[in-house]
Parts: structure tokens; C-alpha cells; sequence
């Protein structure tokens, strides 16, 4: 009988300017202190959880971290701005709180996997910190007007002012809007567990959980403003990039990962059979392309 080695998974948290962050992160006993080095950014509405599968398959390999965002999963819920309190919930206060987080833990090299709210989170780390990345990993995390949806255009739209708009967004925070991204796009509805979304829902569903994600769902408009930025940073640094990306995704459509192309000519671009949570049902298939891309990735230069 063959035994597999599986990593060990440490479950902690990191106070980063006065927020509790939980993280996930593997302890990899084959390659040991030296292992490559993935830093793992989640999506709406989830948290780290999405990744616990991915970080099985491939953390005794490497060392894989998985911080939620603020708001997000078991990390702290500071009182929102909007609601009298003193933190802001956009983009650039995530990227701040992320920033810090890297910092905390001492990284100073990795691959970054981005997706869904990874990408604005993750590229405004890279322009403030090009140095910090060995490598992109991009699945489903859109930086491109033409990977917009039609549906994800017209919810970006959205404004605080507008009669109905927060109501939108709150419909989409439900047990049915948390379910409808997973499932739409899927190919094999057996092969989606319904744990992802059940609980991104949990926690949704906790106390003064919901303003923050509408806050956010305001400040989405933010990220499409940057856009030129962000694609300048991948012309200028050209970062080793692999795209993998479900392609019927119902928010960001195949365009915008055939987009990247253009910044980034050498990137590798997989496309799959499958929606949003790529992740989710197309495990198997994907695990091989990051290893692989990783092992060619690392160590860092010099």
C-alpha cells in the first residue's frame, strides 16, 4: 500500500495594525525551510477556506499562505467606516491590511495565485512591491475591460445615491446569490461540494458582516479606474505568468484571460470547461499546470 504524504496545516493569526488576520499556511516537511513560497489571495465572498484543498495537494512541497481578508472568514470584523466606526472597506484598505500581513510574516519572495478579489488586492501589491514577486498566478482574476461581463458591468455601476442599488448588493449576499457563483458555468454539478458555498454563507450570515461587503461592492469601480496601471506594471516587469481560468465564468468572461496576453506575451493560458470556483471541479487538472509552473519559477533570480 502506498502513503501519501500530506502536509501539516498550521491555523494562525497576525495582528496587523490592530486587526486580527487568521491564515492558513502549509508546513512542508519534503522541501523544508527553503521551499518556494505561495501566497494565496481569495475571493468574494469567501475566505481561505476555498483554498484547503490546493494547499493539500501542493503544501508539502511548498510553503503556502492563505490569509483572509479583513471581514473575511475568522478574521477580525472591524466596524465600518459607514456604520460610525473607523475602518474603510475598500480596495486599497485590503491591499494596505495585506501589505502589512506580508510584511508581518517576513515574506519577501513568492509566487502569488490571484483570483476574483485576489487580482485588485494582489496588483496593487505589486506596484508598491514589484521585488515581492517571483511569479503571477492568475485564475479568474480580472484585469481587463473586456473581462467584464455584461452583468458584472452593470453591477459595478451600481452607486450608493441610486434608489435600490445597496438592495442589489445585499440580494446577492443570500444563500441563493452565494450559490449562483458557484454553480453557474459548472460542468459536472456532482463534483461540486456544497461546502464552498455553504460556508461562505456562515459567515456572511454573522453579525455586521454584510455592510462591509456592500462597501466594497461600492469601491469595485476603483479597480476598473486602475486598470491602465496595472497593465503597464505587467509590460514593465513582464512577471512569469500562468492563467488558468474557468471560461464560463458569469463576471469575468474568457476575454479577459486571453487579455493578459497582451502585456504579457510569454504567459502560459489554460482554459477550462468550468465557471468562477475553478478551483472547485477542476482540481486535478490544475494542481499538475502550478506545480510545474512553480517548480520552473523558483528559486528567485540571483
Amino acid at each position: 500500500m502506498t502513503i501519501l504524504a500530506f502536509p501539516r496545516v498550521a491555523h494562525r493569526y497576525l495582528d496587523v495594525d490592530g486587526v486580527r488576520i487568521f491564515y492558513r499556511e502549509s508546513i512542508p516537511a519534503e522541501a523544508g525551510p527553503e521551499a518556494p513560497v505561495l501566497l494565496l489571495l481569495h475571493g468574494f465572498p469567501s475566505a481561505s477556506h476555498q483554498f484547503r484543498r490546493l494547499i493539500d495537494a501542493i503544501g508539502n512541497h511548498y510553503r503556502v499562505v492563505a490569509p483572509d481578508y479583513p471581514g473575511f472568514g475568522h478574521s477580525e470584523v472591524p466596524l465600518p467606516a459607514s456604520a460610525g466606526g473607523t475602518f474603510a472597506y475598500t480596495f486599497d484598505q485590503l491591499a494596505d491590511t495585506m501589505e502589512g500581513f506580508v510584511k508581518g510574516l517576513g515574506l519577501d519572495r513568492f509566487v502569488a495565485y490571484l483570483f476574483d478579489f485576489g487580482a485588485p488586492v494582489g496588483f496593487r501589491l505589486a506596484t508598491r512591491h514589484p521585488e515581492w514577486f517571483a511569479g503571477l498566478i492568475v485564475q479568474n482574476g480580472n484585469a481587463y475591460e473586456e473581462g467584464l461581463s455584461e452583468g458584472a458591468r452593470d453591477f459595478i455601476a451600481l452607486r450608493p445615491e441610486q434608489p435600490d442599488a445597496e438592495q442589489t448588493i445585499r440580494d446577492l449576499l443570500t444563500l441563493s446569490g452565494t450559490r449562483f457563483q458557484y454553480e453557474t458555468g459548472i460542468g459536472k454539478p456532482e463534483l461540486l461540494a456544497p461546502d464552498g458555498w455553504t460556508l461562505d454563507q456562515h459567515f456572511l450570515d454573522q453579525p455586521g458582516r454584510k455592510q462591509p461587503q456592500v462597501d466594497l461592492a461600492f469601491d469595485y469601480h476603483s479597480n476598473v479606474t486602475r486598470y491602465g496601471e496595472w497593465q503597464a506594471w505587467l509590460q514593465q516587469h513582464r512577471p512569469r505568468t500562468l492563467i488558468i481560468w474557468g471560461k464560463d465564468d458569469p463576471f469575468f468572461p474568457e476575454p479577459g484571460a486571453h487579455a493578459y496576453l497582451r502585456d504579457v506575451p510569454e504567459a502560459e493560458l489554460h482554459l477550462f470547461e468550468t465557471g468562477h470556483f475553478a478551483l472547485e471541479e477542476k482540481l486535478p487538472e490544475m494542481v499538475p499546470l502550478i506545480a510545474d509552473f512553480v517548480d520552473r519559477t523558483w528559486p528567485m533570480p540571483g
